[in-house]
């Protein structure tokens, strides 16, 4: 590789905004997210399906399909 012109590779704090904060590797000195792992519903589990329960409920009350027919 040549010599002075590849940025600094260092250790970068990372802190989200719900203020959890971890380690990685970059070339800037820290870093400012608005979601992580801890925080973000996916990751966390408590993302509702409620959007998707209420599409497949509509779709079965307006062509008439029973749950008990099924």
């Amino acid at each position: 590789m040549k010599k002075d012109i590849h940025p600094n590779y260092q250790d970068t704090i990372v802190t989200c905004a719900c203020g959890n904060t971890f380690t990685v590797r970059s070339n800037k000195p820290e870093l400012h997210v608005e979601t992580c792992d801890k925080c973000h519903p996916f990751y966390t589990g408590t993302q509702s399906n409620t959007t998707k329960k209420g599409r497949i409920e509509k779709f079965n009350s307006k062509y008439g399909f029973d749950k008990k027919a099924a």
